[in-house]
C-alpha cells in the first residue's frame, strides 16, 4: 500500500533530507537546484526514484563562463508508490538524494552500488 502524504509533508522530508549533507560536503554543491516532481519523465522508467541533470564536476573543463543549474529531480509518485510507511519514505527520500547529490560528484551507479545508495 503506497504511503499517502500530502505534496507540503513530502517537500518537508527532502528538505530534511538535504539539512543532513554534511557541511563540508554542502560547501561543495554550487549552482544545483532540487526540485521535486510527481512523476518521472515519459521517457524514464515509471518506477525512477531521482534523476540528476547536469554536467559532474568530475567532468567540466573549468570554463568561467556562466551556466544554467545542474538540477536533482526527485519524483513523489514512484516514492510514494515503493514505500510502506511515513520511515521507510524519510529513508528512501535520504538515499535518493544522496545518491543524486553523489551524481555531481562524479560518483557512478556501481559504486554508489557498492556502497548502498543505488
Amino acid at each position: 500500500m503506497p504511503v499517502e502524504m500530502s505534496p507540503e509533508e513530502f517537500d518537508a522530508i527532502v528538505d530534511a533530507a538535504l539539512d543532513e549533507i554534511p557541511d563540508e560536503i554542502a560547501r561543495l554543491v554550487h549552482n544545483v537546484v532540487v526540485l521535486v516532481e510527481d512523476e518521472p519523465p515519459a521517457d524514464e522508467p515509471d518506477d525512477l526514484l531521482g534523476l540528476y541533470d547536469g554536467v559532474a564536476l568530475t567532468e567540466r573543463d573549468g570554463g568561467l563562463l556562466p551556466q544554467l543549474p545542474d538540477r536533482i529531480f526527485l519524483f513523489r509518485g514512484p516514492l510514494l508508490d515503493m514505500c510502506a510507511d511515513a520511515a521507510e519514505l524519510t529513508e528512501e527520500i535520504r538515499i535518493t538524494v544522496v545518491h543524486e547529490v553523489a551524481h555531481h560528484f562524479g560518483i557512478d551507479d556501481d559504486r554508489l552500488h557498492d556502497l548502498g545508495y543505488a
